[in-house]
């Protein structure tokens, strides 16, 4: 059975890294949760112009239904992107005004036995900054929000999840930004990064302790 990637990630290297290895604008503040679940806070980095800005926005689309419109519920969100053609997205990701890369530290699933998961957590060796391609849009009375593009993990994923964020390499960031959406779609369909390139860190914490790995304690302000 497939399962959905999980809803958790963490932003643990200081802004002005980040800005520097994307060569992007740094805003004034960015106030961040220790850990970015779906509708919490997170950033982005958008391309306009020719010149990069990092931004701060939401994680997550809203998903409007019939109870969320008629407002008997809030609508949920949908912070992952796994399928191009479904009608949320097909407009979008033909337009690269609408491209961002989500410079994450950490991902994490949940791992073990129903009822006592834990929390295991990926990065890239050698890469204190993770690049996850995404989409972003200001949306009407939400503001600015993005989503990640996902795929089928490599197998040091692979035990805890069959999908994987989109992960690029510093040369590969111009045409994500730039590239047609045959460019979207040869990203989401090749090879993910290899196994030997992942660091997997389990741990014992329980998936809602809310408990950072020990590689990875995010500041909660950047300034």
């Amino acid at each position: 059975m497939e399962l959905p990637m999980s809803r958790l990630h963490i932003f643990a290297s200081p802004l002005d890294e980040i800005a520097r290895q994307f060569d992007a604008q740094l805003p004034g503040t960015i106030e961040l949760p220790a850990e970015t679940t779906e509708g919490a806070g997170g950033m982005a980095i958008i391309e306009h112009k020719g010149r990069r800005f990092l931004k701060p926005m939401d994680w997550g689309f809203p998903r409007f239904t019939r109870e969320s419109l008629s407002g008997e519920e809030l609508p949920g969100r949908i912070g992952l992107v796994a399928d191009l053609t479904n009608r949320m997205w097909e407009q979008m990701v033909v337009d690269p005004r609408y491209r961002c890369i989500i410079p994450i530290s950490h991902f994490a699933n949940p791992d073990g036995a129903a009822g006592r998961k834990t929390r295991t957590w990926f990065s890239v060796k050698g890469q204190p900054v993770m690049a996850w391609a995404g989409f972003c849009r200001n949306i009407i009375d939400y503001g600015p929000v993005y989503a990640g593009m996902t795929m089928t993990a490599n197998p040091a994923v692979m035990p805890t999840n069959d999908r994987m964020p989109v992960l690029l390499d510093p040369h590969e960031y111009q045409r994500w930004f730039q590239g047609s959406i045959q460019d979207v779609i040869a990203f989401q369909f090749r090879e993910p990064f290899g196994e030997s390139r992942m660091e997997v860190e389990r741990t014992e914490d329980l998936w809602r302790s809310g408990t950072l790995p020990i590689s990875g304690q995010p500041q909660l302000s950047f300034i």
